[in-house]
């Protein structure tokens, strides 16, 4: 299982306390040293089923500053793809991927399912 926060995040450390509660094994993934790759986001984008938008943090300073919400529309999935592979801080976290169940952000229901 690969789980992908950024420490900093209260989400994200709410998500690792669960994880840690439930005694699984995860490999630990800071997401502003190691921002998703373009072929990463595409992959788990296309297996996770998930909109497009469900991989971008739209509450986040960076999305704002960039005004994003008025522009994503206008992109293509590549564009949109390829955006999300320049800055960590533009991805929804956190990311937990356990086989081909991928999920963005934290709900505790959804999570134990995804770790059965």
């Amino acid at each position: 299982m690969l789980f992908i926060c950024y420490p900093k995040c209260t989400t994200c450390k709410k998500a690792q306390n669960w994880l840690d509660s439930k005694s699984l094994n995860y490999e630990l993934r800071d997401i502003k040293e190691q921002n998703p790759t373009y072929d990463e986001l595409k992959k788990w984008y296309k297996t996770s089923g998930l909109p497009l938008k469900k991989f971008f943090n739209t509450s986040g300073l960076l999305y704002k500053s960039m005004g994003l919400k008025d522009k994503l529309a206008d992109m293509s999935e590549e564009e949109q793809l390829k955006l999300l592979s320049t800055d960590g801080m533009l991805v929804k976290r956190p990311i937990l991927i356990n086989g081909d169940k991928i999920l963005t952000g934290f709900k505790e229901k959804d999570w134990e399912e995804a770790v059965k």
